[in-house]
């Protein structure tokens, strides 16, 4: 085992429930939902399931479940919540199972390992043979970053900020492109890739954004004065995905959907 890099990932303090949560849920949500837009069959592999949030969601729609993750910390609450799961604490470049799997999810990690293109490679080794491996990862070009390079907050798109790096722990950033890359150099055929959620602040401030903005409808906010009740929070969650859909570039997260050839 490598001890060394299983105490690194262990020490990175991130997690969906406890860092900007009102946002995460509402992304969590959609980037379930666009995974199972491309899913396959009964079986799942979560690889990097963390506390279990997503792996929650996934779990209403197939039948076998395993979800692994390299934190223990964080496993102990995915199995809180999914008793009936079967969870494994280990890094992906260790796991090993004779169990293979319809569809493999591997949400916001290659931008975490040492070796993306192994990574890709092992995860899909775990396909059945008409199986599908879906990729998440954070945009480097969402409009949030864009807008922080004119203001000279970030000095590019890629770089890294403090919070990628100590509390996060990325040690890459990606395009739809640079993606598309690592997935064909790692041998795979790319059936589909985009955008989920399109953002224009930044993480915090869209977590703030969610929790004090002005969602009622009845002063000019987002809400429509004078219009139907409705939960305005929540449209605009679902009109940020939908605009996704048609800018992907400029999303938080982009996507990338892949099988081995046969």
């Amino acid at each position: 085992m490598d001890l060394e890099e299983k105490k690194l990932q262990e020490n990175f303090m991130w997690n969906r429930t406890e860092f900007h949560s009102e946002y995460n849920a509402h992304l969590a949500k959609y980037k379930v939902m666009s995974c199972l837009s491309y899913a396959r069959g009964t079986h799942l592999l979560d690889i990097a399931c963390g506390d279990g949030l997503m792996t929650e969601m996934f779990a209403k729609n197939f039948d076998y479940v395993v979800g692994i993750d390299a934190n223990g910390d964080h496993l102990v609450k995915a199995k809180e919540r999914l008793p009936q799961v079967t969870f494994i604490e280990c890094l992906i470049e260790e796991f090993d199972t004779e169990d293979r799997f319809d569809t493999i999810t591997m949400l916001d990690l290659l931008e975490h390992v040492q070796d993306p293109i192994a990574v890709l490679q092992k995860a899909a080794s775990f396909l059945k043979d008409d199986g599908i491996l879906i990729v998440h990862v954070p945009n480097s070009q969402a409009v949030n970053r864009k807008l922080a390079v004119l203001m000279g907050t970030l000095e590019s798109c890629e770089e890294l900020t403090p919070f990628d790096l100590e509390i996060a722990g990325h040690r890459r950033s990606y395009s739809l492109d640079t993606l598309a890359d690592d997935v064909i150099t790692a041998g795979l055929s790319l059936v589909d890739s985009g955008g989920i959620f399109y953002k224009s602040l930044s993480t915090a401030q869209m977590d703030w954004f969610l929790k004090k903005g002005l969602w009622d409808g009845e002063t000019f906010g987002w809400g429509r004065v004078g219009g139907p009740k409705k939960d305005w929070k929540a449209e605009f969650c679902r009109a940020s995905y939908e605009l996704g859909k048609e800018r992907p570039d400029d999303c938080n997260i982009i996507f990338a959907c892949m099988t081995v050839e046969n």
